[in-house]
């Protein structure tokens, strides 16, 4: 695993995705398989309660 930045969707309903921009994560170097460390989900959930549910795709640059 070796720690990278990249572009992630959440979807918080229905009709809404956030994309989360360079968020850090730590992807396996021979499979696309990722995982994301306890500090950054726990950061991830707050910047996700913020989310506007009227918009169907928001894009928030992530910021430790």
């Amino acid at each position: 695993m070796r720690p990278t930045k990249s572009d992630l969707p959440f979807k918080t309903s229905e009709q809404t995705i956030v994309i989360l921009k360079s968020l850090p994560a730590l992807q396996c170097e021979n499979c696309a398989q990722y995982l994301i460390e306890d500090a950054v989900l726990s950061r991830v959930d707050k910047i996700l309660t913020t989310v506007d549910g009227a918009a169907e795709l928001e894009i928030i640059r992530y910021a430790a």
